[in-house]
């Protein structure tokens, strides 16, 4: 069975939701909508306090191409323009919006209706993806519509699905996969319109045999579709590693998908396309799975966008008193929240409750020099090495030695038997050095546009001697 060449885990399953059907979570009465919730420039609002909207009414505007739109998820009042602390402890601007009924905004099909036909010409389709405000839903949150827009000179040759959800909790791209096949089908085939090409794999992690057999079963009918078994392996579901498991192309440092032919979507993203295409509908809900041991009834919902996460786990039965840990996400790649009165995002594909067995770190020893952390890093780092100079804040080590390879998989973390968190410092050596590279581009494109306008400046002149 298929499977990625370089390193990898395998971390116990415990899918307990895989068996819930996706619930509809009624709307709450206020929702917090945040106006950045994709990598890229924030949106700006172009509401007000006081404005009434409607669902799926556009409420902030995309700055720059690498940015997404904003769409309101009810309807209801503008109440307020405002910060909020977000999960991590960040304050973020967010639109506050009292719900008031539900009135959705003309031209969008709320029926539950499957349209086939796709007649939209491949840039129409970029452009409605753009417009819809789509973002990768596997918790990335890149802009649908970039990925789409291949540049010149390159090719896509390959599209790939992930369909993997590696995370050993999340089940709410397997639920999807089970309840909306049809429409993630026709997604795909809007993308391979939309990317001119006539192959596309939807991988799938081997855990999943229902969902696998489902899209099989419904892939006779769809021409150049095929789904692709995988074996059991963390983290599969990192696009370079679903690539390699796919088709067995390897990307090298510091190069993209669409530099070895291949345009990655995560199977969440391929469904708000197809809604976004075939029913005009915007990126204003999805299906967020609420999982944990300590949780009475582990679920998958399907929520607004700007839902408190507190209502999420009172739906499930409430917030236990066991309950020692809150995670955004999965447990690998998760991080613990702060507090839970946080709104569900594009990005939130699940919640994770920890007790106090499982959140619980073990004292951090002196590394032992055994290399599990080196064999089993999917990217082929060096992850003892890249904690340390981290911790010594030696930056330009830290590019020499690729570090913004990382994918923070917490591959690394999981085996260590020292316990180091050999992850949480790889994450703060390159956030420095990711900042020391903004800083380092927008100093060179300052220096460009000087240069440019000197050029300009000297230009006139001569003109007017």
């Amino acid at each position: 069975m298929k499977t990625f060449r370089i390193g990898g885990i395998h971390p116990h399953d415990e899918k307990l939701s895989a068996g819930s059907s996706i619930k509809v979570l009624p709307i709450p009465k206020e929702v917090k909508v945040p106006v950045s919730q994709h990598i890229g420039a924030p949106a700006t609002p172009i509401v007000k306090v006081g404005d009434v909207v409607k669902t799926g009414q556009l409420i902030a505007q995309a700055t720059g191409f690498v940015s997404a739109n904003i769409h309101s998820p009810v309807s209801g009042t503008v109440k307020k323009i405002e910060d909020f602390v977000d999960g991590n402890g960040y304050r973020k601007p967010a639109i506050i919006i009292t719900v008031q009924g539900d009135e959705w905004a003309e031209g969008i099909d709320t029926t539950t209706a499957i349209r086939r036909e796709i007649t939209l010409e491949p840039a129409e389709i970029i452009k409605k993806v753009q417009e819809m405000g789509i973002v990768g839903m596997g918790g990335a949150t890149f802009p649908a519509h970039v990925k789409l827009s291949v540049p010149p000179g390159k090719k896509c040759e390959a599209l790939i699905i992930n369909g993997v959800e590696c995370e050993p909790y999340l089940t709410s791209d397997h639920r999807l996969m089970l309840e909306k096949g049809q429409e993630v089908m026709i997604g795909v085939k809007i993308l391979m319109k939309a990317l001119g090409v006539g192959k596309a794999y939807i991988g799938i992690e081997n855990n999943k045999k229902d969902a696998i057999e489902n899209l099989q079963r419904l892939s006779t009918n769809f021409e150049g579709i095929e789904v692709v078994p995988l074996k059991l392996k963390y983290p599969q579901g990192g696009e370079k590693q679903l690539i390699d498991a796919c088709i067995r192309r390897q990307v090298p440092s510091g190069k993209l998908p669409i530099d070895v032919g291949a345009v990655v979507q995560n199977v969440g993203t391929v469904y708000a396309i197809y809604e976004a295409v075939q029913k005009n509908k915007p990126l204003i809900e999805r299906i967020v799975c609420v999982t944990g041991k300590p949780l009475r009834e582990p679920s998958n919902f399907l929520v607004r966008i700007g839902t408190p996460v507190k209502e999420l786990l009172d739906a499930t039965g409430g917030l236990p008193e066991t309950a020692a840990k809150v995670i955004g996400g999965g447990p690998m790649m998760g991080r613990a929240m702060v507090h839970t009165d946080v709104p569900v995002v594009k990005g939130t594909s699940g919640i994770t409750v920890m007790d106090e067995k499982d959140a619980k770190r073990q004292p951090m020893q002196n590394c032992i020099r055994c290399a599990k952390c080196v064999s089993v890093c999917p990217m082929g780092l060096e992850p003892y090495l890249l904690s340390k100079l981290s911790m010594l804040n030696r930056l330009e080590d830290l590019r020499a030695e690729n570090v913004m390879d990382c994918i923070e998989c917490g591959s690394c973390s999981f085996t260590c038997p020292s316990s180091r968190p050999l992850l949480d410092y790889i994450r703060l050596g390159k956030g420095r050095v990711g900042a020391q590279l903004r800083a380092e581009a927008a100093a060179k494109k300052a220096a460009a546009e000087a240069e440019k306008a000197k050029a300009e400046a000297e230009k006139k002149e001569t003109a007017n001697a």
